[in-house]
């Protein structure tokens, strides 16, 4: 049995879960309201903190760091990568604590899963980091040359979710057009064009729509003013942008469900900004409609504020006109991050891993290539197990031997009885070892 630790460390929150081959023991979304996170400087400030709420999950779940196979972290901010798998090593996490891309809490993720796979003495993993960056050319470019756009947005998720509904409709990820859109305490809005994200809004610096943490797209000299007018410096400022934003500037909270509950008792402001933070979620899809050149397949709303059916309905009927809505509320990271790791426990390598969730999306019609693929590596599992039988027949046996030797002072008696007229316990494994 292998029992797997999945790690999501989001702005608002951290979900940790305990596998055991394929069963979850133990999940727990731990939410983090704005007092609670106040105290900390930055993001890796916190690590102390999350790890305690790992080690307290672990523990209420009844299972130990030796008990740990395996642990995989949401991955965070390192430099660009394409979509996969990837084993965390010291190359990474010395990028994340001293050259981070930026900071949000996902780079806690891969810290995390590191530090306690050390610990348990198990190999950490990430897998979609939210640097994934598969972005078109024609959409780098800005309108200064110092200045690129880059992607960072909830790939994990988005892709899971994609491909999630891909399954679900018998047909291949690669094969669809899809807007993906993340509600958490960041938004992200993803063009996925044939298994690609060609073009997503920076979730985290800036960029899109604005939502309970991110201040999200402003007036470009707005903000120039407020940054020259010398009361703030570069760190405020980022912390204005990408954590002290949105329903936090506006309200003192990072909690949409706070925000949704006082516009329902009649509060209107309240009411106002939660409309607008949908509108401009519902502009960013129609953008993304026209990078699509309006062949869309369907439009995915998924995150924890994708719970709000007054959100799912605003947005959806500000963008249904351009295709389907589908709502799949929760974030589902942490299922996404689980799979991946069976996968690859079993021993595939990360090629078949990919082959195999592609094989998923495709639906039904692959389940004759799956059991192959899975055939084939139990095959090689059971020649492993069976050589590595014969050399622990050999040492049984050595130790055997040595126990004797050592009673009688000599190994001349125990030569005498080799290779035939060993005790009837002890022959089979010295037969089997010598085959």
């Amino acid at each position: 049995m292998y029992t797997i630790l999945a790690i999501n460390p989001g702005s608002t929150s951290t979900k940790v879960a305990i596998y055991q081959d394929d069963k979850a023991v133990r999940e727990l979304t731990l939410r983090h309201s704005t007092e609670e996170l106040a105290p900390f400087a930055g993001v890796l400030d916190q690590f102390d903190f999350r790890k305690q709420i790992i080690l307290d999950a672990m523990k209420e779940a009844g299972v130990t760091l030796s008990d740990i196979d395996a642990v995989i972290g949401r991955g965070g901010l390192i430099k660009p990568v394409k979509s996969g798998v990837y084993e965390v090593n010291e190359t990474m996490i010395d990028d994340i604590r001293h050259r981070p891309v930026g900071q949000h809490a996902s780079n806690l993720g891969a810290l995390l899963a590191y530090d306690i796979a050390r610990e348990a003495g198990a190999k950490a993993y990430m897998a979609d980091p939210v640097v994934v960056d598969e972005l078109q050319d024609v959409a780098r470019i800005t309108g200064h040359p110092d200045i690129e756009r880059v992607s960072i947005f909830h790939a994990l998720n988005q892709k899971a979710m994609a491909r999630a509904y891909a399954e679900k409709r018998g047909v291949r990820y690669e094969d669809l057009n899809l807007i993906v859109v993340h509600l958490g305490g960041g938004i992200s809005v993803g063009a996925h064009r044939k298994g690609e994200v060609i073009d997503v809004n920076n979730a985290l610096d800036g960029e899109g729509p604005f939502s309970p943490e991110r201040a999200g797209g402003l007036p470009a000299l707005a903000v120039a003013k407020w940054a020259a007018s010398g009361k703030y410096d570069i760190r405020q400022i980022a912390k204005f942008i990408n954590s002290r934003g949105g329903f936090v500037a506006h309200f003192g909270t990072n909690s949409a469900m706070e925000i949704s509950k006082r516009a329902e008792e009649g509060d209107q402001r309240a009411a106002l900004v939660q409309d607008a933070m949908c509108y401009n979620v519902g502009k960013a899809v129609g953008a993304m409609a026209t990078v699509l050149k309006g062949q869309v397949d369907a439009i995915i709303l998924t995150g924890g504020i994708a719970h709000d059916k007054y959100v799912c309905k605003y947005i959806g009927d500000m963008v249904s006109f351009i295709a389907e809505v589908v709502v799949m509320p929760g974030e589902n990271e942490l299922e996404a991050l689980r799979m991946i790791e069976c996968l690859k426990m079993s021993g595939l390598e990360i090629k078949d891993i990919k082959q195999f969730m592609d094989w998923c999306v495709e639906g039904a019609s692959t389940y004759p290539l799956r059991r192959e693929l899975l055939e084939k590596q139990k095959e090689t599992v059971e020649a492993e197990i069976a050589h590595m039988n014969k050399f622990l027949d050999m040492l049984r046996f050595k130790c055997w031997y040595y126990d004797q030797a050592i009673q009688d002072g000599s190994e001349d008696r125990i030569k005498s009885l080799l290779p035939d007229h060993l005790p009837d316990d002890i022959q089979p494994l010295y037969d089997h070892a010598h085959q």
